[in-house]
């Protein structure tokens, strides 16, 4: 599968500006750094929430921005899935409808039972005909996966979705993220705090501070005597 390669410059002001390549082939890169680094600011931009100044992003040959050619495909239009920290179920859909929302790829007909096979790879078949409000914080997550990976993506985002989780549920999720993400042989773009996290789920970690990237590599490169972040 495609690689995501990614250059992107934007001012927030005189003293802070964003600007950063990234080249993320399939599996999970971990984005890690201080709060105002400018993760989040990535993840957007990425997912055409946010334009920057200048720069450019591409799966493949898929070119989803270049400021320079003044191209921007519009949110809807680019295969990606976004998991945010707050998950954005919809509150009012049972969570097979949840997961169903979006799959404007898959004839109508298979959809239904396309979402129920998602479900239960994640562990929450039982939970088809419940709306969010009856959910725990992990069955949330795991219908958030499944509704992620519905549109059959080219690039998953994930926003801190496992911050609010104990740890044995924490590490539950993200050896199921590791085998979802491998089964679909796409890129992965991750932003925590946590290193212990980033070590269990990373391929690659980039780490930035006040938006530049001070180190790329393997966890076990990027985090050699990591214990903790800076906030």
């Amino acid at each position: 599968m495609a690689e995501l390669v990614a250059s992107i410059q934007l001012a927030r002001s005189a003293d802070w500006a964003l600007d950063i390549e990234l080249s993320c082939p399939p599996g999970v890169t971990c984005i890690m750094g201080p709060s105002g680094s400018g993760k989040s600011t990535i993840l957007g931009v990425l997912a055409g929430l946010t334009i920057p100044d200048s720069g450019r992003v591409a799966i493949g040959d898929e070119v989803w921005l270049d400021t320079e050619r003044a191209t921007n495909v519009p949110v809807h239009r680019r295969r990606m899935a976004y998991v945010f920290q707050n998950l954005a179920l919809f509150p009012h859909m049972t969570a097979l409808r949840n997961v169903e929302y979006g799959m404007d790829q898959v004839p109508r007909a298979e959809r239904e039972a396309k979402a129920m096979s998602l479900l239960e790879r994640v562990g929450v078949g039982y939970l088809a005909k419940r709306r969010p409000r009856t959910f725990s914080g992990g069955e949330a997550q795991r219908v958030a996966l499944a509704r992620a990976l519905a549109r059959s993506p080219h690039l998953v985002l994930l926003d801190e979705p496992f911050s609010a989780l104990d740890l044995d549920l924490r590490a539950q999720l993200i050896k199921l993220v590791r085998e979802l993400v491998a089964e679909a042989g796409v890129p992965l773009v991750h932003v925590t705090h946590s290193v212990g996290e980033a070590r269990q789920l990373a391929d690659q970690i980039v780490r930035i501070e006040k938006g530049k990237v001070v180190a790329r590599g393997k966890p076990d490169e990027v985090l050699a005597g990591v214990t903790t972040l800076e906030e």
